[in-house]
């Protein structure tokens, strides 16, 4: 692998993508239970999601670069602007032919399904864009948890649901239900490790304005309401029992929320962040795996 291919490696922050990559197989996999699937469809959906994210990672890391202050952050190990391994300009590059490439897709996907499609792909990328870069960063201003929340959970869930199945249904929405969940964690986790320094650099998260204690009540709360929904879905319907598969990821739950309640260094916090993105693929492979597993069962 040569040095270059390395660095691009390091930018695109390839331990991020599961965040893009499980909306996109639960979606699927509904739709999959409700009798539909284009494998053709699932691969693109699966390429505009990982590539909204690449770019959205680029973004933050040069713009995260350019602000005034970012020189007294601590360094983490795929910042390769400051490592002198990229240019400004090259990862500027990559960020804007990736969220080209997603857009491509997305008009593509728009084409073969309905026009309404196209406010979700515009709103997605305005908003990942956005998330880290302009004049007033979403991100830096309160709305990062809610617009992962909405956008990387419920939306992105469903808009794979609706790329199948040219609807939207209310059970494409439980089912989105603790993947936003589990995915907005993630960031809380993040938010509870930058505490000190977001409060330094200015940067307003619920956890910097309210605190560790907060932040890990939340942590708390959106694991619990991502099972406990689950729960109720398949109370619901009990045809979908299968997914419940998902209580095997339970284990990775309790270890994280140990870590975290004990989170009193940044290294332990970084194995938190870790953790809770491996909660985050083991939930959401199981769910998908569970409704796979229901559909099959119901035509036997």
């Amino acid at each position: 692998m040569t040095q270059a291919l390395r660095a691009w490696l390091r930018a695109i922050r390839p331990f991020t993508l599961p965040a893009s990559v499980v909306p996109v197989l639960v979606g699927t996999a509904l739709a999959f239970h409700d009798g539909h699937f284009d494998g053709w469809r699932f691969l693109l959906t699966l390429l505009g999601s990982m590539l909204v994210q690449v770019g959205t990672n680029l973004v933050d890391e040069y713009t995260d670069h350019e602000k005034v202050g970012s020189q007294g952050k601590l360094l983490a190990p795929y910042k390769v602007i400051a490592l002198g391994l990229l240019s400004p300009q090259a990862v500027h590059a990559g960020a804007l032919l990736s969220f080209g490439m997603a857009t491509v897709i997305g008009l593509y996907l728009v084409l073969v399904t309905n026009w309404a499609l196209l406010l979700f792909c515009a709103a997605s990328l305005l908003v990942a864009y956005s998330y880290s870069a302009g004049p007033m960063p979403l991100g830096n201003v309160g709305l990062g948890q809610p617009l992962v929340f909405i956008f990387m959970g419920l939306l992105m869930v469903t808009a794979t649901y609706y790329v199948q199945t040219a609807a939207v249904t209310s059970q494409a929405l439980l089912a989105a239900l603790p993947i936003a969940c589990l995915v907005t964690a993630i960031l809380v986790v993040n938010d509870l490790r930058d505490m000190e320094e977001d409060r330094q650099t200015g940067k307003i998260t619920p956890v910097s304005r309210f605190g560790a204690g907060f932040g890990v009540g939340t942590f708390l709360l959106l694991v619990g309401g991502a099972y406990l929904g689950m729960v109720l879905w398949v109370v619901a319907r009990p045809a979908l029992f299968p997914t419940l598969l998902v209580l095997l990821a339970l284990p990775q739950a309790f270890f994280t929320t140990r870590l975290i309640i004990s989170g009193e260094t940044r290294a332990t916090l970084n194995q938190a962040l870790r953790s809770s993105a491996q909660l985050h693929l083991q939930f959401g492979v199981l769910q998908a795996l569970g409704l796979v597993i229901s559909r099959l069962l119901s035509v036997h």
